[in-house]
């Protein structure tokens, strides 16, 4: 089977085609009980430094720079093999709390993973 990386707010209501839920953020978000998370695993060393995440503030001038400086974090990240493994087993959706859908650390995660 292949891989399938979603990604999805965490602030979005859960869904039968989420798969496994998996946040993908250093810090737990704001307002949200770990009740309504129905996470399966939260795994922040797989987020972005403190540093990279202050220095890209959701900049989208910074963007480009931000996916290229996080994929160079991401480089060697053991965690990366766990994701992989989860996604070897169907849907796996990465979850953030960032409100840009389209410039957050899941998108670029999502598109490492499900590179073949």
């Amino acid at each position: 089977m292949t891989p399938m990386f979603l990604t999805k707010r965490i602030y979005e209501p859960v869904a039968p085609d989420d798969g496994q839920r998996i946040l993908v953020d250093r810090i737990w978000p704001r307002g949200i009980s770990h009740e309504r998370a129905a996470l399966d695993a939260w795994i922040p060393d797989v987020a972005p430094s403190k540093g990279l995440r202050q220095w890209f503030a959701h900049d989208p001038e910074r963007w480009a720079a931000f996916q290229v400086r996080y994929r160079a974090e991401l480089d060697g990240n053991p965690h990366l093999e766990e994701l992989r493994a989860l996604g070897r087993h169907g849907t796996v959706t990465l979850l953030y709390a960032a409100r840009n859908r389209e410039q957050n650390q899941a998108v670029v995660l999502a598109a490492m993973l499900n590179q073949p």
